[in-house]
């Protein structure tokens, strides 16, 4: 058993390998922060996608999507609690823009861009009826430097959504055919009936990746170099402790699909895959009542752990090999975690709360999540660097009435994806930009304005509650042992 000593010793070596990931002029420093609202179509919502999605090229291009003014033309089969419609939404060089939907009053969403920003991936729905599920169809589409492409379906399927893309422009997604399956991953309003399939596609060209041996596979995150990684049913036979066949996370690369296995569970899923090949996620233990994030590296499963809890969950790992989640403490709490090759660092708290959640890491070694009271209330953000937690909200500068309360995503140039709050109760997607010394100079010379309490918020409606995010949807539907807010 290590000493006290040598456990302090390993953890002081730790934070000072994880602060190299940053660039000299931010060790020891505080950014903060100018907060741009994206604002909407017309409509009062617009949506973050969050983990799971590349929320920004690197040049800083963003994507996500907003309400339009427009009623939903399919009510009372609405995606979302307003029925109006929502358009795939665009920033790029301060300017927002509405990418459209196929031709006729259709939704359409994103559910990933491209590193160089040229492609970006979603849905569209299409002006037609499923005539198996009486909901309106969904079609898989990229945007190609700003035109959409209709990917079509696989061997007669009525649905299908792309889950992410690259910047050869191979897009990845799922699409049903026509074999009926009573465990089909397909969801978007209702979930499927019939086998849905991963897809790779390229140059109007939609390839089949295959399954690990059941009917289903659902492709989740694309790195790159066209390297994939996704879940998959292993056999067709549902299982007693979760009512549905084992799903398996799988790699694949060059026509050859890898099973990444298990942690000694029935279920397991992908979260990220990074420009070296490198995934991390989710996989249920033995007996299928907890879950660990996992490592995976080269044919090498690793399961990262916990504080001492039993369960914890892993959902992006950066170029550099940094991995952010969150784990159980042995008293029934949770925080985030930085972990690599080994090494576990705990994020801590915000001063006052109880909990925090890791929810995206860049390659400077910044992360971002939210901080709670353990209950799903959110009670501030974070930025985690340098081996220290920030309250993220107190490093915004002034000047917007929006309250922000949902960090999602972080690029390597430090801009910030979240969710914010305006004060009649309407959730807008804001951008938290580094601000330079004139901007915090300018700032500082406002008049002094007491701000008012936060107010703890409900985790936003975001990416798990998202109609482009399939294997989140999956993810809730089936795992019985949901991760504690």
């Amino acid at each position: 058993m290590k000493s006290g000593f040598v456990k302090s010793f390993i953890a002081i070596a730790a934070l000072a390998a994880l602060a190299l990931a940053l660039p000299a002029e931010l060790v020891g420093q505080q950014p903060r922060y100018q907060l741009i609202d994206l604002g909407t179509f017309g409509g009062p919502n617009a949506v973050v996608n969050g983990p799971g999605t590349h929320d920004f090229s690197n040049s800083g291009t963003y994507e996500g999507y907003a309400e339009t003014a427009i009623p939903d033309p399919y009510a009372p089969n609405c995606v979302n609690p307003e029925c109006l419609v929502y358009h795939a939404q665009v920033w790029r060089n301060g300017v927002v823009g509405d990418l459209g939907s196929l031709p006729g009053v259709n939704n359409s969403g994103t559910s990933g861009i491209s590193a160089n920003g040229r492609f970006i991936s979603g849905f569209s729905e299409n002006g037609l009826i499923d005539p198996l599920l009486g909901v309106p169809e969904v079609r898989a589409v990229v945007w190609k430097d700003g035109q959409i492409i209709d990917l079509g379906t696989m061997e007669g399927g009525n649905e299908s959504g792309a889950g992410a893309v690259n910047s050869r422009g191979q897009v990845i997604g799922g699409s049903t055919n026509t074999i009926l399956d009573p465990f089909s991953m397909f969801c978007f309003i209702v979930c499927g009936t019939t086998q849905s399939r991963a897809f790779l596609w390229q140059n109007g060209v939609m390839q089949d990746l295959g399954t690990l041996g059941g009917p289903d596979a659902s492709p989740d995150v694309v790195n790159e170099s066209g390297q994939i990684a996704g879940h998959s049913y292993t056999n067709s036979t549902a299982n007693p402790t979760t009512g549905i066949p084992t799903i398996d996370p799988f790699f694949w690369e060059n026509g050859i699909m890898v099973d990444i296995g298990s942690l000694g569970g029935t279920i397991g899923f992908p979260s990220w895959v990074n420009g070296r090949g490198q995934v991390v996620g989710t996989s249920n233990l033995a007996g299928d009542q907890t879950f660990h994030p996992f490592f995976w590296d080269r044919g090498v499963l690793t399961d990262i752990g916990t504080f001492g809890g039993s369960k914890g969950e892993a959902l992006r790992v950066s170029d550099s090999g940094l991995v952010v989640g969150r784990a159980d403490l042995a008293d029934g709490t949770h925080h985030a975690f930085v972990w690599k090759n080994g090494v576990m660092v705990d994020v801590g708290v915000v001063p006052g709360d109880l909990c925090t959640n890791g929810r995206a890491i860049n390659s400077m070694g910044q992360a971002v999540g939210t901080s709670t009271d353990c209950m799903g209330h959110v009670r501030h953000m974070f930025l985690w660097q340098n081996g220290s937690i920030h309250d993220l909200t107190a490093l915004i500068l002034p000047g917007s009435d929006i309250q922000v309360f949902e960090a999602w995503d972080i690029n390597d140039l430090g801009v910030i994806a979240a969710v914010g709050m305006l004060p009649n109760g309407d959730q807008h997607a804001v951008l938290l930009v580094p601000a330079s010394a004139d901007e915090i100079a300018a700032a500082s010379a406002l008049p002094t304005v007491t701000a008012a309490p936060a107010t703890p918020h409900r985790a936003a409606t975001t990416s798990a509650d998202s109609p482009a995010s399939n294997r989140i949807r999956l993810l809730n539907r089936f795992r019985r042992m949901r991760p504690q807010p």
